[in-house]
């Protein structure tokens, strides 16, 4: 199963990153967890030890040298498209559990694109990953699929837009979707959360009545006391997790 999760800032997205990714090591699958998202701080969510001190691979300026044959940082220049990345998963991993992650970092450009070094390697490395891994893959990506490719993205079993009450959180899911569209991604889903009623759920439906909802994750103040805490959501006693264990089960099934 390769998943892939987006959505606005704030949303909520990478607490249900986690939380999925923990519910599916809980049921022993191996998972592969790509934090693909610059502002995300998806390690700790997750629980793992010393999370801030996982360098992003985009800033390991030695081994994108050393892959690509080139310099970072260096647009325009010649490099290798295809660099070897199917050690990295084990060699730069951090590791929780059967959870192995993997943080991507941005890359600093300028214009619309980056045809450089850094963004080569990242996107050789989540084609590999999503292509050629036989583990569970979720990818916690920012509001945004640039990671993924033409090729890559036909082998996405499901996007997974968070989305919160809110007319700005439904613009960028509308947003996210047309994107993908683009790169022929079809597979949407939408996961409704902050969910404080019945109304906030109906809103939600009113407005993105064309999506696919895979469900709704009810707003809890422990998860924003576990944040601040430190302390992952898996590790909350909140409603939250059996919300997504239902999610993990109709997207096994």
């Amino acid at each position: 199963m390769k998943l892939a999760v987006s959505g606005k800032g704030g949303v909520g997205k990478t607490t249900f990153s986690a939380l999925l990714i923990r519910i599916l090591d809980q049921a022993g699958k191996r998972v592969l967890a790509i934090d693909a998202d610059p502002d995300a701080n998806l390690a700790s969510a997750l629980g793992i030890p010393d999370a801030h001190k996982i360098t992003p691979i985009s800033e390991m300026k030695d081994l994108i040298a050393e892959r690509t044959e080139s310099k970072p940082g260096s647009i325009g220049s010649f490099f290798k498209l295809n660099p070897k990345v199917d050690d990295l998963p084990e060699a730069l991993s951090a590791k929780l559990g059967n959870i192995k992650l993997m943080r991507l970092g941005g890359v600093k450009k300028g214009g619309a694109g980056c045809i450089c070094p850094e963004s080569t390697l990242l996107k050789v490395l989540v084609s590999h990953v999503i292509l050629a891994r036989d583990e569970v893959v979720v990818m916690d990506m920012e509001a945004g699929i640039e990671h993924l490719g033409r090729g890559t993205a036909m082998a996405v079993d499901k996007l997974i837009v968070v989305v919160e009450p809110g007319r700005r959180s439904i613009e960028t899911a509308k947003h996210v979707r047309e994107l993908a569209s683009q790169i022929k991604l079809t597979k949407i889903a939408v996961v409704g959360n902050k969910i404080r009623g019945p109304a906030d759920e109906a809103f939600l439906k009113e407005h993105l009545s064309d999506f696919e909802f895979l469900g709704f994750v009810p707003f809890d103040n422990k998860l924003i006391e576990a944040d601040v805490a430190g302390v992952s959501p898996f590790d909350t006693d909140s409603p939250a997790r059996a919300a997504v264990q239902k999610m993990v089960e109709k997207l096994s099934a």
